[in-house]
């Protein structure tokens, strides 16, 4: 049976049951408790397993002319009920050796009796015990189902306990619960089960066999301290020991009943009269009962309290997960048959999807044609160029419910245009099946004749947003989009919506200039720095925009191009001064400005300013910056930006700026002043310095392009002061 199949029986079972469970978990809490703290009080009896009858009964019988039955409980509190010698009535807990009273029968509580009353039967008397019975057998299944889950997810017992995995917090402690307390669940599942079955007689139960053994007469009186029986049978073994009504009738007798079976001793000749075994059903009944309540153990009491606060957290848990794979939800504006993207995920829990979907947001944003759908709807995509699998494996390299017919499904509808393909495998080192199914998917794409592979298969261990973004940069390069490169932005927390007030907007004043300047005021305590990343949603359109964004003061600043019938920049532009929009601040601390680099160039190109404005403000430490922008031409806000930076350069916060306009009389880009101060560059990188990009990907191809020049030409490793970190990019 598929792991799908299991996942939707767990799921449903867990429904189904899932409100009477609440209420037993939390009142089998309460009798957990209630039954762990009887067991606590000063009644044990001294040497109470070694004790035998003959030792106790006859001092009993001295000290008490008239009893009617010894009782043990399941705490081996030792009770009496009997007249002393004169003629008062005497009830209650004694110690059995000396008949010294200890004290009163333990009554339960009127809550603790109303919490049992709940447990049974949720007060609906027959009806509700048949409720709670058959709520307990959906439980059992669900302890299978979760049982098997479980060990489909370890692959195998040995990695039963491995070392915590990057899950959501839920996931990670609804499987960490599952291990610590599987086997106190299964057997709260079964033995509840069992009891509701022998309840409504869908167990029969056995029939009672006695067995009377015919009196020898000739047998003498005994005293009771010679009864062969009493010298056999220990206390420990007694659940009651019923007196004869009359002392001198040889007609009453003792009645011993145990742990097996029940004994009629004669009350003179302590010969056995007769025999009653219990039936295997009803010791079956007696043992799951002790075993559900805890109650003849305290250890196991308090077993049961944690794991009736477990089966909470399961339910907790479990329903959270359940969001979690249904919160996030595919919005595909265009239909399969017309769109040049194709991204299809494998995912059990969701957390794949997520990654795949910021992708899909910012292709349909970029005015793409995308659609994002499950593995399992593969079929003909007439338009198709560009085809991206996102997935996860599960189990022994198994692939992900969603994702069970891919393979089936590329043979079946092979492709008719050649399509470039790309693989992303999502999993953990932890497990020895890291990515298996990810590189089934790639090898079997490789060997289609209509697929061509645009980049090697790229893995992402325990859903790390810093590796997914090496893919991203990569594949975004590839193709010429404006994909954010932000791993903030692919992280499993989305940070929450935001109130931001409007304090000033420029206005575009003439033909030359398309863009303008926009600063936010964020309502509360939020703290950003220069460099993050703010998320917007114009009216009506659920797709985010990003901005890289400028702290100033304490407000947001963003520079923003004005696009003939952009979405994104017409709604800020539209925006008056005292306005308030929501959106979210997502922390990008791959491209704040660096805190030990001795030396730093910014490079920029249009809107790519915004935050290196930001973060020469805040460079109280005036660290050696230089700045290299790019414009097309001179004018009113370029002349606003060299104001600006004049101010810098007069406190020692910005050690140069230098500018290139592409569409002046003699064009220069910035290309061109990197290459003029190529010396410096050298150096800069040398020196454990830091470089960082912002802008157009087209410029940052070039600018990387220029560098990786001026490093060969210095016989220096472009690549090895990338991967150190020196060279940071953040383009769209």
């Amino acid at each position: 049976m598929t792991v799908s199949i299991w996942r939707y029986a767990h799921l449903m079972l867990a429904l189904l049951a899932s409100v009477v469970l609440v209420v037993a978990s939390l009142t089998g809490v309460v009798l957990a408790i209630d039954t762990a703290n009887e067991k606590i009080s000063p009644y044990a009896v001294e040497n109470f397993d070694t004790l035998t009858l003959d030792q106790i009964l006859p001092k009993l019988r001295k000290t008490y002319p008239e009893i009617s039955n010894v009782s043990v409980d399941y705490n081996q509190f030792v009770s009496l009920e009997a007249y002393d010698s004169d003629g008062n009535e005497v009830k209650g807990y004694i110690d059995p050796i000396s008949g010294k009273i200890l004290g009163d029968k333990i009554e339960k509580s009127e809550f603790v009796q109303w919490n049992i009353a709940l447990h049974r039967s949720l007060f609906l008397h027959e009806t509700g015990r048949f409720v709670v019975g058959f709520a307990s057998f959906l439980f059992f299944l669900i302890a299978i189902s979760g049982t098997i889950l479980l060990v489909k997810r370890e692959n195998v017992f040995k990695n039963f306990f491995p070392k915590k995995n990057n899950d959501t917090l839920a996931q990670y402690l609804h499987v960490l619960t599952g291990k610590i307390m599987l086997i106190p669940i299964l057997i709260i599942a079964l033995t509840g089960t069992y009891l509701f079955l022998l309840r409504f007689e869908i167990i029969p139960k056995q029939q009672v066999k006695s067995v009377t053994f015919v009196e020898n007469s000739q047998l003498q009186k005994l005293p009771l301290s010679d009864f062969p029986v009493f010298k056999e049978v220990k206390l420990s073994a007694v659940s009651k020991i019923e007196f004869p009504f009359m002392d001198d009738d040889p007609e009453e007798y003792f009645v011993l009943k145990l742990e097996d079976r029940e004994i009629t001793v004669h009350q003179f000749t302590g010969q056995i009269v007769q025999e009653t075994k219990y039936p295997f059903t009803q010791l079956a009944e007696k043992f799951s009962f002790d075993l559900h309540t805890g109650q003849t153990n305290l250890f196991w009491a308090i077993i049961l309290a944690v794991a009736s606060l477990s089966v909470l957290l399961f339910i907790y848990s479990g329903f959270s997960i359940t969001l979690k794979r249904t919160k996030t939800k595919i919005k595909n504006k265009f239909k399969a048959n017309e769109c040049e993207y194709i991204l299809l995920v494998g995912s059990e829990n969701g957390s794949t999807l997520g990654f795949a979907n910021q992708i899909h947001q910012q292709l349909q944003a970029n005015g793409k044609k995308s659609f994002l759908t499950d593995m399992n709807h593969f079929t003909h995509f007439p338009s198709m160029k560009n085809l991206v699998v996102f997935t996860s494996t599960y189990g022994l390299g198994e692939a992900p419910a969603n994702a069970t017919k891919f393979l089936k499904l590329v043979d079946q509808f092979p492709q008719k245009q050649m399509v470039h393909y790309a693989v992303v495998g999502f999993g953990s080192k932890s497990y020895p099946d890291f990515c298996e199914f990810a590189i089934q998917v790639d090898k079997f794409l490789a060997n289609q004749i209509w697929t061509q592979k645009a980049l090697d298969l790229h893995t992402v261990n325990d859903k790390s947003a810093d590796e997914f973004v090496k893919w991203v940069d990569g594949w975004a390069n590839l193709n010429g989009l404006a994909i954010a490169t932000a791993p903030s932005l692919y992280s499993q927390k989305v940070p929450k919506l935001k109130k931001f007030k409007v304090l000033d907007r420029a206005e575009i004043t003439s033909d030359d200039v398309t863009t303008f300047r926009i600063s936010l005021k964020p309502s509360g305590m939020v703290r950003f720095k220069s460099g993050d990343l703010l998320a917007i949603y114009p009216e009506n359109n659920a797709v985010e925009r990003f901005y890289s964004i400028g702290k100033v003061n304490t407000a947001v600043q963003l520079i923003v191009r004005l696009h003939p019938k952009g979405l994104g920049s017409q709604f800020l532009y539209d925006l008056k001064p005292g306005l308030e929009i929501k959106a979210r601040l997502i922390k990008n601390s791959n491209f704040h400005f660096p805190k030990k680099a001795r030396k730093v160039a910014l490079i920029s190109n249009g809107t790519g300013i915004a935050p290196f404005l930001g973060m020469v403000d805040e460079n109280k430490n005036k660290v050696e910056t230089h700045m290299y922008c790019g414009f097309r031409q001179a004018n009113e806000l370029t002349n606003r930006y060299a104001e600006i930076t004049q101010n810098y350069l007069v406190d020692g916060k910005l050690s140069a700026f230098h500018l290139a306009f592409s569409r002046q009389e003699q064009p220069q880009y910035v290309m061109d002043l990197i290459r003029e101060d190529a010396i410096f560059f050298i150096e800069l990188l040398k020196n454990k310095g830091v470089v960082l990009i912002c802008g157009s990907l087209n410029m940052q191809r070039d600018v990387e392009a220029t560098l990786n020049l001026i490093c060969k030409e210095n016989s220096e490793d472009f690549e090895n002061f990338k991967a150190k970190g020196q060279i940071l990019s953040d383009c769209y």
